[in-house]
């Protein structure tokens, strides 16, 4: 299966816009900060305590210290700032984050979420999501279409135990561009590889087409958006 991962972040990313402060989940959401337009000022928020998270450093410069709450190594910007979970945590159930990006499970088509727990696996803990899904005023999702082994995560309900209901704003796969509106779920992108007949075969969850939709071209290199 080819790895569409860098592209959902790229595409993601252009959903950010100039002066918001932004939390990324744990997986595909991390690679958002690597691509983040130049043109716009996005002050990133890690819930282990950090605000003005930069891109990914290269290896030789990578500091064991500096990490996201993915214990992944991260940049700092100019002007960050270091506070404790406590407050994070304050800054996330307040409302002071203006948007989250935030990995799935599943996600059902009047915009519910489960992205904690699989039944009959071991449960490590829902760490942030609950409250950044709740608290953020804008929730993009970024997940593959599929599971490794083909099922569908875009379904009518959520059969996995739910995170939050009715909250998801932004869908976003390696396939397409959802908006939720009202608990609908519509249709808004689509990459120029797949027919509408596709895309539905490959999505139980029903969605509407959108008055604006377009076709889109998966860039060569997400990087650069060409």
């Amino acid at each position: 299966m080819t790895d569409y991962r860098n592209y959902i972040a790229w595409r993601a990313a252009q959903e950010l816009e100039n002066g918001d402060i932004v939390n990324l989940g744990i997986g595909i959401p991390v690679l958002v900060a690597d691509y983040i337009p130049s043109d716009r000022q996005v002050f990133l928020q890690s819930e282990n305590g950090i605000l003005g998270v930069g891109p990914t450093p290269p290896p030789e410069r990578s500091d064991p210290d500096l990490i996201n709450a993915s214990k992944l190594p991260i940049t700092e910007l100019p002007g960050a700032s270091y506070f404790d979970s406590a407050l994070s945590f304050a800054m996330m159930r307040g409302g002071h984050v203006d948007k989250t990006v935030i990995g799935a499970l599943q996600v059902s088509e009047r915009g519910d979420i489960a992205n904690w727990a699989v039944p009959g696996k071991d449960v490590l803990g829902v760490g942030g999501a609950m409250d950044l899904i709740v608290g953020a005023r804008t929730v993009i999702v970024a997940t593959t279409h599929l599971t490794p082994d083909g099922k569908p995560k875009l379904l009518p309900s959520c059969t996995y135990p739910l995170t939050a209901k009715e909250e998801v704003d932004i869908l976003v796969t390696e396939f397409a561009v959802f908006r939720f509106v009202d608990s609908k779920m519509v249709l808004e992108e689509m990459v120029d590889e797949l027919t509408l007949d596709q895309l539905r075969e490959m999505t139980p969850a029903h969605f509407s087409v959108s008055d604006s939709f377009r076709i889109a071209k998966r860039p060569k290199n997400p990087r650069i958006g060409a």
